[in-house]
C-alpha cells in the first residue's frame, strides 16, 4: 500500500540530518519486503539491541552474516542434499533468503550464534567522546573582561 505523505515539517526541525530522507524512503520500501525468515528485533539495554532470526534447517556454514556501511546483511543459502529424498510434505522452509537491517552510526555487531534454529546477533551502540553530550559553563557578567592599553601598562 503506497502512501503519499508530506514529511516537509520534519524536515524543517531537523538540522544536518543530509540521510534522513533516503533512510524514510528506504524504510517505506522495505515494508513490503517478504516476511522470511520471520525475526524479531528487541532493545536490551539503553545501547544494546540483539536480532533474532528464525533459520530452521540452516547450518553455520549456510549463513553469512555482512556489515556495511550502516546496513547489517544476512543471507542463507541452502546445501542441496536433497536429491535422494521423496517427500510426502514439504513444509518446511529451506529456501535462500537474504534479509537486511538498517543500523544508525556508531552501532556495531558484537556477537552471532546460531542455536537450536535461531540465529542471534548482538548490536551494540558506541558513541565516541565527542558525540557524548557534555555540559557547557555558562560565563556570567560578573567577568569583566581586561582591556589592554598603554596607559594601564604604564601605571602597572
Amino acid at each position: 500500500m503506497a502512501t503519499n505523505t508530506d514529511l516537509s515539517p520534519l524536515y524543517r526541525t531537523l538540522v544536518g540530518f543530509d540521510r534522513i530522507s533516503s533512510l524514510i524512503d528506504q524504510a517505506m520500501r522495505l515494508d513490503g519486503a517478504p516476511g522470511y525468515p520471520p525475526f524479531n528485533i528487541e532493545q536490551t539495554d539503553e545501547n544494546a539491541f540483539r536480532i533474532e532470526l528464525a533459520v530452521a534447517g540452516f547450518a553455520e556454514e549456510d549463513l553469512n552474516i555482512e556489515y556495511k556501511q550502516n546496513t547489517l546483511v544476512v543471507t542463507g543459502k541452502r546445501q542441496q542434499g536433497d536429491e535422494g529424498r521423496r517427500y510426502l510434505h514439504r513444509g518446511i522452509a529451506e529456501r535462500s533468503f537474504e534479509r537486511r537491517f538498517g543500523l544508525a552510526d556508531h552501532v556495531k555487531v558484537r556477537d552471532a550464534k546460531l542455536v537450536n534454529g535461531l540465529l542471534t546477533i548482538e548490536l551494540e551502540r558506541e558513541l565516541p567522546e565527542a558525540l557524548k553530550p557534555r555540559k557547557i559553563e555558562i560565563s556570567g557578567a560578573r567577568a569583566k573582561p581586561r582591556v589592554a592599553s598603554a596607559a594601564n601598562d604604564e601605571a602597572a
